[in-house]
């Protein structure tokens, strides 16, 4: 009895852990923002000032369906940042280099590492990638550059409805990854329990908004400056939109 309850605490101490780590998690993506395409930093309802994060973007990208690169850039527009869609891109990607955070016993973060926040019960360096699908595809997404994490449908055409199953995967530097966590409604339910990609990188989740849909993926690995974080977090999104029934 003894060692059931002792496995059971274990359990329920992961998922926790899980969870808790979920809820620390800022990302990008792309929504539409007053008829416009906008890239969104934040988690959950959060929608923070993108604009004062725009030095941190390091790559965007427009493909057409067929996977061929177009011009997108981001344009600032008050505290958004909107994409030039005058290409009418299928496919826009962005990457975003967070830096290194540390968070100190007062639960509070610092953009420092751990070599100046000495006193940090945790150090981590984060990247945040997004990748949003506007059309429809000519075939199954390719692993696209400079995305170092990303979660791509396995099949070119996507769910119509709310409910029905999409396959992912998971790919780190271009390779299927197991054990990567992705919540299936990042927007609506940012602290749910995660699925764990499979041995082949893939998870099939049912789509979860007849609107809006924004799948995250988080993969930690190992640090390569132990003096200055534990270990490296990549999160990536993958965005796309159910259309509603005619007006």
């Amino acid at each position: 009895m003894k060692k059931f309850v002792k496995a059971a605490a274990v359990t329920v101490a992961a998922a926790a852990a899980l969870v808790s780590g979920n809820a620390q998690a800022h990302g990008i993506w792309f929504a539409q923002r007053a008829t416009q395409l906008a890239l969104v930093y934040g988690v959950g309802a959060d929608d923070l000032d993108a604009l004062k994060r725009w030095p941190l973007v390091t790559h965007m990208a427009g493909y057409d369906a067929a996977g061929k690169a177009v011009s997108a850039t981001l344009e600032p527009e008050g505290k958004l940042l909107v994409v030039d869609l005058q290409s009418q891109p299928a496919i826009v990607t962005a990457v975003l280099d967070n830096g290194t955070w540390s968070r100190t016993p007062d639960g509070k973060w610092h953009k420092k590492g751990r070599n100046e926040v000495p006193d940090s019960q945790m150090s981590e360096k984060t990247f945040k990638y997004a990748v949003h699908l506007r059309a429809p595809l000519a075939a199954p997404l390719q692993p696209l550059p400079e995305q170092t994490l990303q979660v791509l449908p396995v099949e070119a055409k996507l769910p119509e409805q709310l409910g029905q199953a999409i396959k992912l995967r998971v790919l780190y530097q271009g390779k299927p990854v197991a054990g990567a966590k992705v919540l299936q409604d990042y927007v609506n339910d940012p602290d749910a329990t995660p699925v764990l990609s499979g041995a082949d990188g893939t998870v099939t989740l049912k789509v979860r908004n007849q609107g809006l849909n924004v799948i995250v993926a988080m993969y930690e690995v190992p640090s390569e400056e132990s003096a200055k974080y534990d270990h490296v977090e990549h999160l990536a999104s993958l965005s796309f939109v159910l259309a509603h029934k005619p007006e």
